[in-house]
Order: C-alpha cells, then structure tokens, then sequence
C-alpha cells in the first residue's frame, strides 16, 4: 500500500488513489468546484492545485494519482497564490449579486473568495453580459453570469441520469451551459443539477427566494416518496419546511434524490387534517380530537369484535402499524387474518433509485404484522362488500385502487382513519383523527432492501395532531382497554426492532 506525505504527515492510500480521495478522507481540505467523488474527473477549474516535490508546475490534485513517497504540499506559497489567480479570473466576470442570490450562504464562490483572494475585483471595462433567469425545464432556472463552467452538471446528466441533454457551448468568457437542440432538461433528477451546483448557476424554482439557508434548521430524515429510502435532509423555518435535499449514504441512495422526492417535503401542508371530524357528509363536524376519541370508542364498541379490521399503512412509522396491530390482536382479539394494508398506489420506477412503491414503509408495515399475513385492500373491499367487515381502523387516507373501486367502504358502520392529509379514505369516514406527519415524527421506515432508518422530527406537530401511536393508545384507553404505550421509547422497546441503519 503507498504511503504519502501530505503537509509533513504521512497517510496511506489506496493504488491508484489521487491525492484529493486521499486528503478528503484524511479530513485535510483542498478547495475545489469541478471535482465531485460520483462524477468523472474533469480537472477544468483548477482550484484543486497543490505543489508535487520533483515536480516542475503545480499538480491538480484530483487527478493526479498517488506514487509511493510522494510528498504534497497543499498550502505552500505557490499553491495559495494560484488559488488567489484562479479566484480572480473565475470573479472577472461574475455579477457578484450575493445578496438577491439563492446560493449565500452555502456557495463555494463565496467561501473561498474569503479564505483565499478577499480583494476588489481589478477590472476596469464593462463585464461579459449572459442569459439570467432562463428556465432549462419546468423544475431547474439557469443564470449564465453566475456559471464558473465547473459541468458538474453536464456530467451528471450525462453519466449519472444518462440523459446527456447539457453540454457547453461558446468558447471563452462566451462559455455557458446549454441544452440539446429540441430538449428540455426534465428528466427525473433534473434538480440534483441544482444540488451539485457549486454556485448560484442553477437554482430550482420551488426554492428560489423562498429563504436564506442560514435562516433554515435541517433535519435528517428519510425521503417518503417510495420504497427506496433516500437519506435526505428537510430545511424549514419557523416550522414549515421549505426544500429537501440528498443525505449521503452510499448503502441507499448514494449522494442522489429524484425530484419527486426532492418535493415531497410538500406534502406536510398539503389537504392537512388539522383538527378531528365526525360524522359522514354533509353530517361531517369538526370536533375536538377528545371528542372524537370517545365517540369513536363508543361506535367501535357497537360493533361485535368479530367485524372489525385493522387496515395497516404502509405510509406510517412502523411504531404506528406495530401499535395498530398490537391493538388488533390483544385488545380487538382478532386472529390472524384480520389486518389488512393500505398505502398510495404504485408508479414509475428506474434502474438509479426509483422504485415502483410509491410507500416508504410497506416491508416495515409487513414485518409488524408478522407472523401474521397481511391481506391486500383487495380483500378489504371485498370483505366489506360481503359484510364479513363493518367497522375499520385505518392507518393512512389513501389507497392502492381507484376512487370508484372505494363504494363498499362506503357501507361500513365504522371507518376510523387517522391521517395528516385529506385524502380518498378519509373523505368515506365516519371519523377522522389528525395524525402528525412524517415530518413531524419520530419513528423508522424499512425500505425495500429491509433496511430500517431512522425518521426525527423537523418541527412540532400542526394543529391538534398527535402521532399516530399516541391517537391509537387514546383510543384504546376510551375503551377501558389498556394498551400500556405512554412514550416512544415504550413502543420501540416492545417492537424491539432490528438495527436502525441511518
């Protein structure tokens, strides 16, 4: 295994490494905008440069590779002084509009303008005038004056989404990204263009002057837009969430999201169940979550045992399907073929991290029922159709078919959903109980690959909502049942889950 010296400390290194993988991994920091650890190595902006002893110029150190006693200095005055150059030559033409730009806070231009050049510009003539504002697709805004030409991005489409629709076109201070002839950049990951960005270059519209970052919390959490899983992050202020953005973790989703994950964090505010609702119809009323409890109590305790199901979610924490079945079995004494799944219907999925599940939690939902079977909405509707079920608990308010197929759940006595977004099965309920969103949730998710991580709250709970664990242990106290789960922590200790991977 080389050995290299990097500012007088040695450091072992992989066989072919270069020297930035190897200072990266060493915590040493070495400026750069074109180098990313998923893309090709382009070597065009040169910030990386260090000094290389026997060599005779200045090194890229993301494409030089490692050679056994090697000795690299990355701050020596040569290397600080070619940093201050390039800085100067990237700023000769940029509009400097800090303020009014989405990217302050957290842009590579910035920041390295203060470590390393931090003087007025030199020019004394009129600057090199671009495209501003241009949209590239319905998801992601272009500003050319901004563009260093790093093409991260041309290199993302192109390697990452193959879908090679960026290139650079013009020739000098005239270089700017462009798109093919006919094309539109609206593929599925259009908005990680964004996100690699190490400028204001590209910007995505639904955060464009939404929030300075360094006005946002972020939270770690788990995307919930499929079966994948992705590590993400949910930046809000003052409680309402403003973007999300990829978590790195090479064991899931890598340093990647899909836009539709990207924009899940809409779905908090979306149709939100804010308050508890009796009643079908125009008999619906809103009414405190107290109120709702006891009535729901009231009309499940009509119902004889043996007619009421438990509809598991594949949307909700695997604490909330667990207590949901730990009500069915102990409390409802129902055997095993009483618990029934229900989530959104299945979509798109590709060979990078889309799946087909559009749920982020049906094997967790699979393993709470266990060793029980659960059976599909399919047979809800049909048992409910025949009469056998009259009365449901239901974790979530969408479901897997059509709204015309939903009739027989119509006819139930009893349909009690809980749910933070209006949706088709809230709409046929008799009562309506406001659960916490994801967003507002502690708990895990299991994804495809069985993985379970971890979800944490990024802001308090809207309105009257309560985790749904918490509502489903109310109701179970307003039967006069006891189902002894008073915190978190209880419900997770009595699931004794496997180990949380993220």
């Amino acid at each position: 295994m080389p050995t290299v010296t990097i500012d007088a400390k040695q450091y072992e290194a992989q066989a072919g490494e270069t020297i930035i993988r190897v200072a990266e991994r060493n915590g040493i920091d070495i400026p750069s905008y074109c180098w990313h650890p998923a893309l090709s190595v382009a070597a065009n902006c040169r910030m990386c440069l260090v000094e290389v002893e026997k060599q005779p110029k200045l090194q890229p150190a993301c494409q030089w590779a490692i050679a056994d006693g090697m000795v690299v200095h990355t701050r020596s005055p040569k290397v600080l002084e070619a940093r201050r150059a390039v800085m100067e030559f990237l700023l000769l033409n940029h509009p400097v509009d800090c303020p009014i730009c989405d990217q302050a806070g957290e842009c590579k231009l910035q920041d390295y303008w203060y470590e390393h050049d931090g003087k007025a510009s030199r020019l004394v003539g009129e600057k090199v005038h671009k495209p501003k504002a241009e949209r590239l697709g319905p998801l992601v805004v272009y500003d050319a004056e901004r563009c260093i030409r790093c093409t991260r991005c041309v290199r993302f489409c192109t390697e990452i989404a193959k879908d090679p629709v960026l290139a650079v076109g013009n020739r000098g201070n005239h270089a700017e990204i462009i798109l093919d002839q006919g094309r539109k950049l609206d593929h599925a990951y259009s908005m990680m263009t964004a996100h690699i960005c190490p400028v204001g270059a590209l910007t995505t519209t639904d955060f464009r002057f939404q929030a300075r970052v360094w006005m946002l919390e972020s939270t770690p959490t788990i995307c919930p837009g499929c079966a994948t899983g992705c590590n993400a992050w949910i930046d809000q202020t003052r409680g309402v969430a403003k973007r999300m953005r990829p978590r790195d973790n090479p064991e899931v989703n890598d340093f990647w999201m899909c836009d539709d994950g990207c924009l899940t964090y809409k779905r908090v505010e979306e149709d939100r169940v804010l308050c508890a609702a009796v009643g079908r119809g125009a008999a619906r009323k809103e009414t405190s979550v107290a109120a709702a409890l006891t009535e729901a109590a009231r009309a499940i305790g009509q119902v004889p045992a043996a007619v009421v199901a438990a509809v598991l979610g594949s949307e909700h924490t695997s604490e909330d399907n667990f207590v949901l079945v730990k009500l069915a079995r102990d409390l409802l004494q129902k055997g095993t073929g009483a618990l029934y799944l229900t989530g959104r219907p299945p979509g798109e999925a590709d060979d990078l991290l889309r799946h087909a599940d559009k749920n982020p939690n049906t094997v967790g939902a699979v393993q709470a029922a266990a060793p029980s079977t659960l059976r599909g909405f399919e047979d809800l509707l049909n048992d409910a159709d025949a009469g056998s079920v009259k009365a449901a608990i239901v974790l979530g308010a969408h479901a897997p078919v059509p709204e015309a197929e939903l009739a027989p759940l119509g006819k139930l006595d009893v349909l009690v959903v809980l749910c933070a977004n209006r949706g088709p099965l809230s709409e046929l309920a008799t009562h309506v109980l406001p659960a916490a969103s994801w967003a507002e949730v502690s708990g895990t998710f299991v994804n495809a690959k069985g993985q379970r991580q971890r979800l944490r709250p990024a802001a308090p709970p809207r309105g009257d909502s309560l985790p749904a664990w918490d509502l489903l242990g109310r109701l179970a106290r307003k039967m006069d049942l006891a189902l002894e789960y008073k915190t978190l922590g209880e419900v997770e200790r009595a699931a004794t889950p496997a180990q949380v991977t993220a």
